[in-house]
C-alpha cells in the first residue's frame, strides 16, 4: 500500500503526542524506531497490537528500540487509551492525517463487502541514521513484537 521503500530515508513527520507535546522523527535520532500506524484507538485488533508491544517493551528496549503509535484519533482519546492499558510509548494524535498521507497508510479497503477509505495497519522500523529498514503491512495483532524481532533476523 504504501509508496515508500526500505533502504530509503523515513519522511521527517511532527506531530501531538497524548499530552499535547510535539514529537518528531529527529527526537528518535541515534535509536530504533517502530512506528506503528493502527486505525482506531480502543478496538480490539488495535488493542491486541498495542498491549502485545507494551508487553514486549522492555525487550525492545533492551534491543535498542523505541515505540511509537499513530492513528487519526485525537489526544484526549489516545491519553484514555494509555491509561486504560498503561503503555509506556507515546501515541501521535493525527486527525488531519498529514503523518498518515505522508507514510502513504490511507487508502482504499473492503470490509464484509464494503469498500470504503481507512488506515492500513503498518509498521515502519527506522534505524538510527532515520532510514527505513523494514515495512511491515501484514502486521500481526497477537505477536506484533516477535513478528517485528523475526523480520528483523532478531529471533
Amino acid at each position: 500500500m504504501t509508496h515508500l521503500k526500505e533502504g530509503e530515508k523515513a519522511p521527517a513527520f511532527v506531530g501531538i503526542n497524548e499530552k499535547g507535546e510535539n514529537i518528531s522523527l529527529s527526537d528518535f535520532e541515534g535509536k530504533k524506531l517502530i512506528l506503528f500506524f493502527y486505525p482506531k484507538d480502543d478496538t480490539p485488533g488495535c488493542t491486541k497490537e498495542a498491549c502485545n508491544l507494551r508487553d514486549n517493551y522492555s525487550k525492545l528496549q533492551k534491543l535498542g528500540f523505541e515505540v511509537l503509535g499513530v492513528s487519526p484519533d485525537n489526544a484526549k482519546k489516545h491519553q484514555k487509551f494509555i491509561d486504560k492499558y498503561e503503555f509506556q510509548y507515546s501515541l501521535i494524535a493525527d486527525s488531519e492525517r498529514e503523518i498518515i498521507d505522508t507514510y502513504g497508510v490511507w487508502g482504499p479497503k473492503k470490509f464484509m463487502g464494503r469498500e470504503y477509505d481507512g488506515l492500513h495497519r503498518t509498521t515502519f522500523v527506522i534505524d538510527e541514521s532515520g532510514k527505513i529498514e523494514k515495512i511491515i503491512e501484514k502486521v500481526k495483532t497477537k505477536d506484533h513484537a516477535e513478528q517485528i524481532l523475526n523480520e528483523m533476523s532478531l529471533i
